[in-house]
Protein backbone atom coordinates (compact mmCIF):
# COMPACT_ATOMS: atom_id res chain seq x y z
CA UNK A 1 0.00 0.00 0.00
CA UNK A 2 1.50 3.67 -0.74
CA UNK A 3 1.90 5.82 1.93
CA UNK A 4 -0.78 8.97 2.54
CA UNK A 5 1.41 12.38 2.57
CA UNK A 6 1.29 13.52 6.13
CA UNK A 7 -1.17 16.89 5.91
CA UNK A 8 -0.14 19.74 8.68
CA UNK A 9 -2.05 19.73 11.39
CA UNK A 10 -2.49 23.52 12.67
CA UNK A 11 -1.67 23.86 16.28
CA UNK A 12 -2.52 28.02 16.62
CA UNK A 13 -3.03 30.86 14.11
CA UNK A 14 -2.24 34.77 14.95
CA UNK A 15 -5.39 36.29 13.08
CA UNK A 16 -4.35 39.46 14.23
CA UNK A 17 -1.18 39.84 12.28
CA UNK A 18 -3.38 39.45 8.72
CA UNK A 19 -5.14 42.22 10.19
CA UNK A 20 -2.43 44.38 10.99
CA UNK A 21 0.34 43.37 8.47
CA UNK A 22 0.48 42.97 4.49
CA UNK A 23 2.74 39.36 4.38
CA UNK A 24 5.25 39.87 1.28
CA UNK A 25 6.73 36.09 1.90
CA UNK A 26 6.23 33.21 4.17
CA UNK A 27 8.67 30.84 5.03
CA UNK A 28 8.79 27.79 7.97
CA UNK A 29 11.04 27.21 10.61
CA UNK A 30 11.55 25.09 12.97
CA UNK A 31 10.99 25.61 17.12
CA UNK A 32 13.30 24.56 19.70
CA UNK A 33 11.07 23.27 22.86
CA UNK A 34 10.95 21.76 25.77
CA UNK A 35 8.98 18.96 26.39
CA UNK A 36 6.34 20.55 28.89
CA UNK A 37 5.60 22.58 25.63
CA UNK A 38 5.33 20.28 23.35
CA UNK A 39 2.53 18.25 25.79
CA UNK A 40 0.92 21.73 26.25
CA UNK A 41 0.46 22.62 22.43
CA UNK A 42 -0.41 19.14 21.79
CA UNK A 43 -3.49 20.30 24.48
CA UNK A 44 -3.80 23.65 22.39
CA UNK A 45 -2.86 25.80 25.48
CA UNK A 46 -0.81 28.61 23.55
CA UNK A 47 -1.22 32.10 22.29
CA UNK A 48 0.47 33.52 19.53
CA UNK A 49 -1.25 36.81 19.05
CA UNK A 50 1.32 39.16 21.01
CA UNK A 51 4.39 37.09 19.22
CA UNK A 52 7.36 38.57 17.19
CA UNK A 53 10.47 37.41 15.77
CA UNK A 54 13.79 39.29 16.28
CA UNK A 55 17.17 38.51 15.22
CA UNK A 56 20.05 38.45 17.07
CA UNK A 57 23.49 37.64 16.41
CA UNK A 58 22.72 35.82 13.11
CA UNK A 59 20.08 33.81 14.90
CA UNK A 60 15.98 33.84 14.77
CA UNK A 61 14.07 34.26 18.21
CA UNK A 62 10.63 34.14 18.28
CA UNK A 63 9.47 36.16 21.56
CA UNK A 64 5.91 36.71 23.30
CA UNK A 65 4.88 33.39 22.84
CA UNK A 66 2.99 32.20 25.23
CA UNK A 67 2.85 28.26 26.10
CA UNK A 68 0.85 27.90 29.15
CA UNK A 69 1.92 25.01 31.28
CA UNK A 70 -0.51 21.71 32.12
CA UNK A 71 -1.44 21.14 35.36
CA UNK A 72 -0.03 18.12 35.54
CA UNK A 73 3.55 19.47 34.63
CA UNK A 74 6.55 17.81 36.48
CA UNK A 75 7.51 18.81 40.09
CA UNK A 76 10.97 19.17 38.98
CA UNK A 77 10.77 21.37 35.96
CA UNK A 78 9.66 25.57 36.65
CA UNK A 79 8.06 26.49 33.16
CA UNK A 80 8.02 29.61 32.19
CA UNK A 81 5.63 30.31 29.49
CA UNK A 82 7.09 33.14 27.92
CA UNK A 83 10.10 31.92 27.73
CA UNK A 84 12.11 33.41 24.34
CA UNK A 85 12.44 30.56 21.96
CA UNK A 86 14.67 29.61 19.48
CA UNK A 87 13.94 29.37 15.75
CA UNK A 88 15.70 27.13 13.19
CA UNK A 89 16.24 28.15 9.71
CA UNK A 90 19.02 27.84 7.42
CA UNK A 91 21.98 30.46 7.75
CA UNK A 92 21.38 31.63 3.94
CA UNK A 93 17.55 32.36 4.74
CA UNK A 94 18.43 33.97 7.71
CA UNK A 95 21.20 36.61 6.47
CA UNK A 96 18.44 37.21 3.31
CA UNK A 97 15.79 37.80 5.96
CA UNK A 98 18.34 40.08 7.95
CA UNK A 99 19.01 42.28 5.00
CA UNK A 100 15.05 42.82 4.03
CA UNK A 101 14.52 43.61 7.88
CA UNK A 102 16.99 46.22 7.66
CA UNK A 103 15.12 47.97 5.23
CA UNK A 104 12.47 50.17 6.25
CA UNK A 105 8.77 49.42 7.24
CA UNK A 106 9.33 45.42 7.40
CA UNK A 107 9.29 42.90 10.62
CA UNK A 108 9.07 39.28 10.77
CA UNK A 109 6.11 38.19 12.12
CA UNK A 110 4.45 34.55 13.38
CA UNK A 111 1.47 33.48 11.75
CA UNK A 112 0.14 30.07 12.89
CA UNK A 113 2.53 27.07 14.44
CA UNK A 114 1.74 23.67 13.16
CA UNK A 115 2.86 19.99 13.23
CA UNK A 116 4.88 18.25 10.09
CA UNK A 117 5.87 14.92 10.35
CA UNK A 118 5.74 15.31 14.00
CA UNK A 119 7.60 18.45 14.89
CA UNK A 120 6.39 21.44 16.29
CA UNK A 121 6.72 24.21 12.58
CA UNK A 122 5.98 28.04 12.76
CA UNK A 123 4.89 29.88 9.68
CA UNK A 124 6.74 33.93 9.76
CA UNK A 125 6.08 36.29 7.35
CA UNK A 126 8.26 39.06 6.43
CA UNK A 127 5.73 41.77 6.80
CA UNK A 128 4.97 45.58 6.35
CA UNK A 129 2.83 47.48 8.55
CA UNK A 130 -1.06 48.37 7.36
CA UNK A 131 -1.90 52.23 7.55
CA UNK A 132 -5.16 52.96 9.17
CA UNK A 133 -7.23 53.49 6.03
CA UNK A 134 -5.83 49.87 5.13
CA UNK A 135 -7.45 48.18 8.17
CA UNK A 136 -10.75 50.22 7.48
CA UNK A 137 -10.98 48.58 3.80
CA UNK A 138 -9.99 45.02 5.24
CA UNK A 139 -12.81 45.61 7.27
CA UNK A 140 -15.45 46.72 4.70
CA UNK A 141 -14.26 43.89 2.42
CA UNK A 142 -14.43 41.49 5.64
CA UNK A 143 -18.67 42.73 6.35
CA UNK A 144 -19.33 42.97 2.72
CA UNK A 145 -18.54 39.32 1.82
CA UNK A 146 -20.50 38.39 5.23
CA UNK A 147 -23.70 40.43 3.94
CA UNK A 148 -23.30 38.32 0.92
CA UNK A 149 -23.08 34.85 2.27
CA UNK A 150 -25.91 35.72 4.16
CA UNK A 151 -28.14 36.63 1.52
CA UNK A 152 -27.14 33.64 -0.41
CA UNK A 153 -27.87 31.64 2.38
CA UNK A 154 -30.89 33.19 2.99
CA UNK A 155 -31.94 32.51 -0.83
CA UNK A 156 -31.26 28.71 -0.79
CA UNK A 157 -33.46 28.05 1.69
Amino acid sequence: MAKKPETATRIADNKKAAFNYFFEERFEAGLVLEGWEVKSLREGKVQLTDGYVVIRNGELFIIGLQINPLHTASTHVSPDKVRTKKLLMHREQIKRLTGKVEQKGYTLVPINLHWKAGKVKCEIALAKGKAEHDKRDTIKDREGKREVDRAMKDRNR
